[in-house]
């Protein structure tokens, strides 16, 4: 499991992503020239920087970053292009390089491979736990029905270990927001990039603070605005 999360980054990059979205080489101009120049600032090589037809599916914006190397790839959505200007851009794209310089890419990775681990672990004691049928009256042992058991009673573990990992992705989150405005150095183009995102992914801006909690691996919008100006959470 843990050979192929790290073998998906580039066959997503060239294989899979390409199946279901089209992607087109950025046009020489100002902002493929500021992307550029920030990449060679930070030292960041990139391989392609490509615009994504992501409004054939929905209006949402995004950018993202994937593969290693030489496959690196900047994916901008088509609706990111449309809605916001050249710095607002080159701070998004500041914020995903972030998260590699910061490894958390890679972190990002060895979490999931140990929270594989633990499952599998747990999985594997299911099956085998012969009284675990008895308290279900079930005669025959059954991979089938270890599978069940597993998919009911790992669920409170899963939770605790999903309010770490969410905890960890919140944090890397304000981090490459830092990094971006450290390198970038627009953190107003930052700011007023979140503020878009929000309208245009209806983002909640005051989600209930056990949500968050819980479940969120992004902080609320207007905690990272908060952050970004460096006022205390």
């Amino acid at each position: 499991v843990a050979c192929f999360i790290i073998a998906i980054q580039p066959l997503f990059v060239h294989v899979i992503a390409p199946m279901f979205n089209k992607f087109t080489s950025l046009e020489e101009g100002e902002l493929r020239t500021a992307i550029e120049n920030f990449a060679d600032k930070v030292n960041f090589p990139v391989g392609r920087i490509d615009v994504m037809d992501g409004s054939r599916r929905s209006a949402h914006s995004n950018a993202y970053f994937s593969g290693f190397g030489k496959s690196r790839r900047i994916a901008l959505f088509d609706t990111l292009v449309d809605q916001m200007d050249d710095d607002e851009i080159v701070s998004i794209v500041a914020h995903e390089v972030g998260h590699y310089k910061l490894k958390h890419i890679y972190y990002g990775i060895i979490l999931s491979a140990i929270q594989s681990g633990i499952m599998f672990y747990v999985m594997s004691l299911f099956l085998r736990e012969e009284k675990l049928f008895d308290v279900f009256y079930m005669e025959d042992p059954s991979i089938y029905a270890g599978l069940v058991f597993f998919s009911m009673l790992y669920a409170p573990i899963s939770l605790i270990l999903g309010i770490f990992f969410t905890y960890i992705s919140r944090r890397n989150e304000f981090a490459a927001d830092q990094y971006s405005i450290e390198t970038a150095k627009m953190p107003n183009s930052m700011i007023s990039s979140l503020k878009k995102l929000s309208k245009e992914n209806l983002s909640n801006l005051t989600p209930h603070w056990l949500n968050v909690f819980l479940n969120y691996t992004h902080p609320p919008v207007l905690e990272r605005i908060r952050a970004l100006k460096g006022e205390k959470l």
